[in-house]
């Protein structure tokens, strides 16, 4: 066994790791010294390197660098559909079909049913649908085409689907064809990152994980920024992984250009993940620590200016020159970056939020509103079947890869993969399983890349090694543990394809035995015996995520809050803790466990908690919105009862699973119910079912006024605002407690003529969510000033009408 420091013993994982460093590297360790050891001689040409027999996974050496510079464009521009279509010239034939076939199926697979969401998540459909017909509420992100408020996340995740709207008409498909390009475009990242030092299988195990996991089946069928930020982080680590190979000046500050971006995507989450990728290249990069250092401020540079042009121009406009910024108590987007979007995600404290103030809402027995927190939070209940059923064999692989490649040199390529996608899983996974702020199932999307890359890269590894017993016994414990898992996550979902459960548990433990055994059992007999385990392991393990993917993308999902897959035995919002305080049940899912609901919370009313965490305590609740009641009622699916305060303008509201499955959904008026999920949350969390009557009577005469109508709350807004195709006013943002409009200005234009109807029910309306009054204290005054009017069950007040009584 060798010695040197640049060539690691053949009997490990990745022999070819120095042996076959990027051109670039070799040229530079040519000319000049590196801070690293000292690169050994390369192989002769043609020379056999001692390595196990292999059918699935073939060594890989980095791809050939081409010329660069001006100069070089236009021949690469040439010869780029060759290189498309053929690949790397040292590729198998096999290979790229492989590819493009692996593309071409998730493409059809995220198409398939795509416009069954409708909407998909009215709040931001309305920004395009404003968008598509206002270059101003493009630029801005505003919830209107005439500006009064923004969404409360950056835009740059609204401007694709607003010029596919501008370019193929508003539709159902027009808004969710971009998330589907962009589910495509994340897979080819993924697989050439992971390509780009490892063999050819592995980039497409990674990929075909990736379109597999049920929440990226989701959410890139959906029109969420989650979407657009999980491509830009993908192409992040993509670029690290090119810029750290050969100390890239140029993809160093690609990265940082992919990480402004993504802060114009979702503000500071895009940032996780900075610190990892920063450190890999300060650590590994081969060349001296001066230079590393200045290149990190190039991309530093990059990066604010990516992201920042866009805030400058926010921040230094007269406020009333643009619209208010959704989601901020003051009107800016700084505090809307570090507070809402930002650390108070992190704190719980998020003044203005749905439960937000004073470090958000708590459960029995600590669970929170938004589930307990804990290194167990990405496993329990329904968020382990969005994300959870490759994690395991991710960190397993994690370690297995930095321990394997743990005599390697600094610069070693094989590691840098490790670092990259290992630390993208755990600063993610880490924050997402300790904070106390607003948590939905499907921001684990954002690690989906990670999880993917690592499956691919360290199957590669260990299948390459599998002659050598520990070796295979580290795969076949992979495949067991992976399979016993789907079986477990499969197990709370016991209606949905009961069969699969068991299938995949004994596939799985058949193939681990399978590995052990054929690398004790020489010649072709081994080598076919090892090929079948491997191709069943790959289907035990990803046919459990597979079966969620094709559940999810064979239904409709839209509003705030949705999630891949079946419906779950257990889990949710109320987690370990039970439900709300005060009794009410937790969501989705229902029943806590053992704890049970705690004595009642003044801002919410009694109610009972089911399951296994029994009954809550009761508390007589805050009053109940204008036109409420102060008790409402509530069902779900999944979940008990439990009262929520009524909202405006009546009636009661369904949730299920805190979203809707099958189109756009219903409306939550007055006292929808929080048991079984959000659904009823008087419009807060879903839109409002709209009638064709008032549709047509919002068109009505729509050029006479800037708004047609005001509503409160953005996702009641915004189904009206649909509906009709005309603008109208969300008062108070997405919660409705934003301090958007005082009750002032709004008598203000009313008197002016500037909107035509307000809209019984609605959102929060601010107060007990800590943030603004102003949208109760205008629906109150409506309410006494103008006489209601009932159409399609719908009420409305005409604010071009005699008031009733005075005080206009």
């Amino acid at each position: 066994m060798t010695t040197s420091s640049s060539v690691p013993p053949t009997s490990e994982p990745w022999p070819d790791a120095a042996n076959h460093p990027p051109p670039a590297v070799a040229a530079h360790a040519a000319t000049g010294p590196t801070e690293g050891p000292s690169a050994g001689p390369l192989p002769p040409a043609g020379a056999e390197r001692e390595r196990p027999a292999e059918t699935l996974f073939p060594p890989v050496a980095p791809p050939p660098t081409g010329p660069k510079g001006p100069a070089s464009w236009a021949g690469r521009l040439r010869t780029l559909p060759a290189r498309t279509w053929r690949g790397r010239p040292d590729d198998p034939r096999w290979v790229r079909p492989a590819l493009l076939g692996l593309l071409l199926a998730t493409a059809v697979l995220y198409f398939w049913n795509l416009t069954a969401s409708g909407w998909a998540n009215a709040f931001y459909s309305a920004a395009v649908q404003a968008g598509s017909v206002s270059w101003k509420a493009m630029f801005f992100g505003s919830s209107d085409s005439a500006n009064f408020i923004t969404v409360d996340k950056p835009p740059l995740a609204l401007w694709p689907m607003a010029l596919s709207a501008r370019l193929l008409g508003l539709s159902s498909f027009s808004l969710l064809a971009p998330q589907v390009l962009m589910g495509v475009g994340t897979v080819a990242a993924v697989y050439a990152a992971v390509r780009r030092r490892f063999a050819p299988l592995a980039g497409l195990v990674a990929g075909a994980a990736l379109a597999l996991t049920p929440v990226a089946a989701l959410m890139f069928r959906f029109n969420n920024p989650d979407a657009l930020l999980v491509l830009l982080l993908t192409l992040a680590a993509y670029g690290t992984v090119r810029a750290t190979e050969t100390a890239s000046t140029r993809w160093l500050v690609f990265v940082g250009v992919m990480f402004g971006l993504g802060f114009l995507t979702k503000t500071l989450q895009a940032f996780l993940v900075l610190p990892g990728f920063a450190l890999v290249y300060l650590v590994c990069a081969p060349t001296g620590v001066g230079r590393r250092l200045r290149q990190l401020l190039y991309g530093t540079v990059a990066m604010v200016v990516a992201g920042g042009w866009w805030v400058a121009v926010v921040e230094l406009m007269p406020a009333s020159a643009r619209p208010y910024i959704g989601g901020s108590q003051d009107n800016s987007f700084l505090s809307l970056t570090f507070g809402y979007n930002g650390f108070g995600r992190i704190t719980g404290d998020e003044t203005g939020s749905v439960g937000g103030g004073g470090g958000g809402m708590r459960g029995g027995g600590g669970g929170g509103m938004w589930g307990s927190t804990g290194v167990t939070r990405l496993f329990d209940g329904d968020i382990g079947g969005q994300i959870a059923w490759l994690l395991p064999a991710a960190l397993i692989l994690l370690l297995f890869g930095l321990w394997a490649t743990r005599r390697h040199p600094r610069t070693d390529s094989a590691r840098i993969g490790f670092l990259v996608w290992g630390g993208w899983l755990l600063s993610t996974a880490l924050t997402f399983s300790f904070m106390s702020g607003i948590f939905h199932q499907y921001y684990t999307v954002a690690l989906v890349p990670a999880v993917a890359a690592l499956v691919g890269m360290g199957a590669d590894g260990l299948w390459r090694a599998r002659h050598r017993l520990p070796y295979a016994a580290v795969l076949a414990v992979t495949v067991a543990v992976t399979a016993w898992w789907a079986h477990q996550l499969l197990g709370r979902s016991t209606q949905f394809v009961p069969w699969l459960r068991n299938t995949v548990l004994i596939g799985g433990v058949l193939a681990a035995i399978a590995l052990l055994l054929a690398g004790r059992i020489p010649g072709l007999t081994g080598r076919r015996i090892a090929t079948v385990a491997g191709l069943t392991a790959l289907a035990a393990t990803l046919a459990g995520p597979a079966a969620y993917a094709l559940d999810t993308v064979s239904t409709g999902h839209s509003g705030s809050i949705v999630t891949a897959g079946p419906a779950v035995r257990s889990g949710g919002f109320g987690g370990r803790g039970g439900g709300f305080p005060g009794g009410g049940a937790g969501f989705p899912g229902g029943g806590g466990r053992a704890g049970g609901g705690t004595g009642g919370m003044p801002n919410f009313p009694g109610g009972t908690g089911t399951g296994a965490g029994g009954n809550g305590g009761s508390s007589n609740g805050m009053p109940a919105f204008p036109g409420g009641t102060r008790n409402g009622t509530g069902t779900g699916s999944n979940g008990g009862t439990g009262a929520f305060p009524g909202f405006p303008g009546g009636g009661t509201g369904t949730g299920t699973d805190g979203e809707r499955r099958t189109g756009r959904g219903g409306f939550g008026g007055a006292g929808g119910g929080m048991g079984g999920g959000m659904g009823g949350m008087g419009g807060l969390l879903n839109g409002a079912r709209v009638s064709a009557e008032v549709a047509d009577l919002l068109k009505q005469d729509a050029d006479r006024y800037t708004w047609v109508a005001a509503a409160v709350g953005s996702q009641n807004q915004a189904s009206y605002q649909l509906a009709g195709g005309e603008p109208v006013m969300a008062l108070g943002g997405f919660n409705g407690s934003d301090p958007s409009l005082s009750l002032d200005g709004f008598k203000q234009l009313v008197r002016e003529g500037k909107v035509h109807w307000f809209i019984g029910g609605g959102g929060m309306g601010g107060g007990g969510m800590g943030g603004s009054n102003y949208s109760a204290e205008i629906s109150s005054w409506v309410e006494a000033t103008y006489t209601a009017r009932t159409v399609g069950g719908t009420t409305l007040y005409d604010l071009t009408a005699t008031p009733k009584s005075p005080g206009l």
